[in-house]
């Protein structure tokens, strides 16, 4: 997958405040966050910040979902395999002490 870049400004901006908060004691971060006054729902802000948000998602390609599906289906097949040569073996297990227990 590609990686896209960034505003390293709005990066570094963003990880100063991330560390601010970590760095931050409990008691200091919980009353700023009650101090703060609560936003109004402003509905064409949260649209537009919600477009910004899917412009960073980054899909991954055909050949690339085709190649994962078929390690997926691969995976199950083998899987399948196990559990039904397993469940064989445990059945046959069992038939063959219930049939010793009922020959004594």
């Amino acid at each position: 997958m590609a990686k896209k870049t960034g505003n390293l400004a709005a990066m570094k901006q963003r990880a100063a405040k991330a560390a601010a908060v970590v760095a931050a004691p409990a008691g200091q971060a919980s009353a700023a966050a009650a101090a703060a006054p609560k936003k109004p729902f402003n509905p064409v802000q949260f649209f537009r910040e919600v477009r910004a948000e899917a412009r960073k998602i980054t899909w991954t390609s055909r050949k690339e979902t085709w190649i994962t599906s078929v390690m997926v289906l691969i995976m199950v097949v083998i899987a399948a395999v196990f559990f039904f040569v397993a469940d064989w073996l445990l059945a046959g297990g069992v038939a063959l002490l219930l049939k010793l227990a009922n020959a004594g």
